[in-house]
């Protein structure tokens, strides 16, 4: 009978593991049981970080926008008030864009809503 070699798909099973969890810290990044473990846990907190990232960053364009419009006189809840009655549909991160970077148009976008 001629000898069989096995661990070929075992092998490539436990190499398929370790690439998913490059870059973790210790050994949760070359020892297979850790390495499991870990991505357990990664993988079941992947989907609420995407979620939270969306969270956080519309609070930041919130923010950016209360200051810029609080320069000019206005409130941020003032603001988006009046922009929601003249029918402009400029989102929050397009808003947080001009505020930090285009302050002429911001202003622009302010005097006309103002009048």
């Amino acid at each position: 009978m001629t000898r069989v070699k096995r661990g070929i798909i075992a092998h490539k099973k436990r190499e398929k593991l370790l690439k998913k969890t490059k870059g973790f810290k210790w050994g949760r990044k070359s020892k297979e049981r850790a390495a499991k473990e870990a991505l357990l846990h990664s993988l079941s907190r992947k989907f609420k970080g995407r979620k939270e990232k969306k969270r956080n960053f519309r609070k930041l364009w919130q923010v950016k926008i209360n200051a810029a419009s609080r320069e000019e006189g206005l409130k941020y809840s003032t603001l988006i008030k009046l922009l929601k009655e003249k029918n402009i549909e400029l989102d929050r991160k397009i808003l947080a864009e001009l505020a930090e970077n285009q302050k002429e148009v911001f202003k622009a976008i302010i005097n006309y809503i103002q009048k």
